[in-house]
């Protein structure tokens, strides 16, 4: 899911906040938005939209299908995401697969360890270039084995692997036609359809270009 970038508020019109204190307003202010702060910047993300929520649902089928939920990994939805490449940097990835530990692994802010990731998934919404290019540079950051994007707008499915300092060694795109197998690092053999994924997450009324 992506974002937009905000300003945040002051306390008393004096001090500044700091960005988790921002972030935290803006947690209470607006119930069933996404806050993250990537690059140093808060962001917030409305609500998914009904065809994001369902193609997030359906998303979770293979993973489930492959045993990866239960056992020795977890398969979740909006858990946070301690990023080490700023002092307050975190991000609340769609879907993520997980070792079964990871409750041992909350480091600051009910974020985990990025060790505690196998695998991070985005679908993207209206600003699609936060996943594409801001999200690529910090999970890559945060050495995440994998990294999926459903990009809605140009009607592709990336598959990103090979971590690196400023994003990934190994950028794969997919489009429909083409069925895709995950690394196997995540845990268990998953395959992906590339054009029933995008089929599932697409809005009522669109159709594939």
């Amino acid at each position: 899911m992506s974002a937009a970038a905000v300003e945040g508020p002051y306390a008393g019109g004096h001090k500044p906040l700091t960005l988790l204190e921002q972030a935290d307003q803006l947690m209470k202010q607006l119930p069933g938005h996404r806050v993250e702060i990537l690059g140093g910047v808060l962001t917030v993300t409305p609500p998914p939209d009904p065809a994001h929520a369902k193609g997030l649902a359906r998303l979770r089928r293979p993973f489930v299908a492959a045993g990866l939920d239960g056992g020795e990994t977890e398969i979740l939805e909006g858990l946070g995401l301690w990023l080490p490449d700023g002092p307050e940097n975190f991000a609340v990835p769609d879907l993520s697969v997980v070792d079964a530990d990871f409750e041992d692994h909350v480091i600051q802010y009910e974020c985990c360890d990025p060790a505690a990731f196998r695998m991070v998934l985005e679908i993207t919404s209206g600003n699609y270039s936060n996943d594409l290019r801001t999200k690529v540079t910090a999970y890559g950051a945060a050495r995440i084995p994998v990294y999926v994007i459903v990009d809605r707008k140009h009607e592709r499915l990336h598959v990103l692997t090979e971590p690196m300092r400023d994003g990934y060694g190994v950028h794969r795109i997919h489009v429909a036609g083409e069925k895709v197998t995950l690394p196997e690092s995540i845990g268990a053999e998953v395959s992906l359809d590339v054009a029933q994924t995008l089929d599932d997450a697409r809005p009522r009324g669109t159709h594939r270009p």
